[in-house]
């Protein structure tokens, strides 16, 4: 397990030779937007940057602040934002397609976009998916599934080809085939334990398919980002104290976007399940059959529309 100045010392080292390609999908808040300027800062500017995400305004300010650089063709490098609202898979496809007829590759490929309600009821969208179990597993697939020839592309030009998804590696529980969408027995807990099982199962099958390509499922731990501040009402009064906790117990996003890092650059292929300072977790907390791997497979191809 890395400590931050070795984490730091491997990122400093990370100078490609050609002008990387990073896509963000979340990069304005939290550790997301913190990974988006740390990739810029190593870089000197000389990377293009997406970001996707529903915010105009924040991720053109984020963009806007970056360090620039001129391309190869004399250009200056890309920093461009795109609305995408993942509830809908449809969104994401018509996204990926705008991206694929715009781009030759992508090199890093960051899911952060985080959302947490433990307090309602499952809540459907209009394609019948559980808007949780949509944002935090669903959408990651799909974006994964539709962007994999661009990935394809930069790793057959021998340059770096990985995929970053940002929740909780390690910490799933077991899996039910019969019910994989949650729609027979359905407990907000249940679909975030659903979603970190999912996304261990996810990064293995894709580099069953991808060998050559990196896929890294990373728990982040405890960080001070927006998302760790209690918004339920019958909660509010406990607020000051979990603020408290959060600032003697989290890391900022800044620290932890080094951790991220690590993790992205580290692996050459293959999959990862890391903690939260880029330590390989191996198999802990990752029990399941290759009957279950494979359902869940089948299960995110048919509900994200992929086959």
């Amino acid at each position: 397990m890395p400590d931050l100045a070795i984490a730091k010392a491997s990122n400093s080292k990370f100078s490609p030779s050609y002008i990387p390609v990073a896509v963000v999908v979340g990069g304005n808040s939290g550790i997301g937007e913190a990974i988006v300027k740390a990739i810029a800062r190593y870089t000197g500017g000389k990377v293009h940057l997406i970001i996707i995400s529903r915010n105009r305004a924040t991720a053109e300010n984020i963009l806007t602040s970056l360090p620039t650089a001129t391309a190869e063709d004399g250009k200056s490098v890309l920093r461009e934002f795109m609305f995408c609202d993942a509830e809908l898979m449809e969104n994401i496809e018509t996204t990926a397609a705008d991206l694929s007829a715009r781009l030759t590759k992508i090199n890093y490929l960051v899911l952060s976009a985080g959302y947490a309600d433990l307090w309602s009821g499952r809540q459907e969208t209009a394609e019948g998916i559980d808007k949780l179990l949509g944002l935090r597993y669903y959408s990651r697939f799909k974006y994964t599934y539709e962007l994999l020839p661009l990935l394809k592309n930069a790793k057959e030009a021998g340059e770096d080809a990985s995929v970053l998804s940002v929740l909780a590696s390690g910490l799933g529980r077991a899996i039910d085939v019969n019910d994989l969408g949650l729609k027979h027995s359905y407990q907000a807990y249940k679909a975030m334990l659903a979603s970190f099982s999912y996304n261990d199962i996810m990064v293995e099958e894709f580099a069953k398919r991808d060998p050559d390509i990196a896929f890294t499922h990373i728990c982040p731990g405890l960080v001070n980002t927006p998302g760790t501040r209690l918004t339920h009402w019958a909660l509010r009064f406990l607020s000051p104290l979990i603020s408290l906790l959060v600032w003697l117990a989290a890391i900022s996003p800044e620290e932890s976007a080094e951790y991220m890092l690590f993790a992205l650059f580290d692996g050459e292929k293959g999959f990862f399940h890391r903690g939260s300072k880029g330590d390989d977790l191996g198999m802990k907390g990752y029990s399941f059959t290759e009957e279950e791997k494979k359902a869940v497979w089948d299960h995110s191809v048919a509900v994200t529309r992929c086959a």
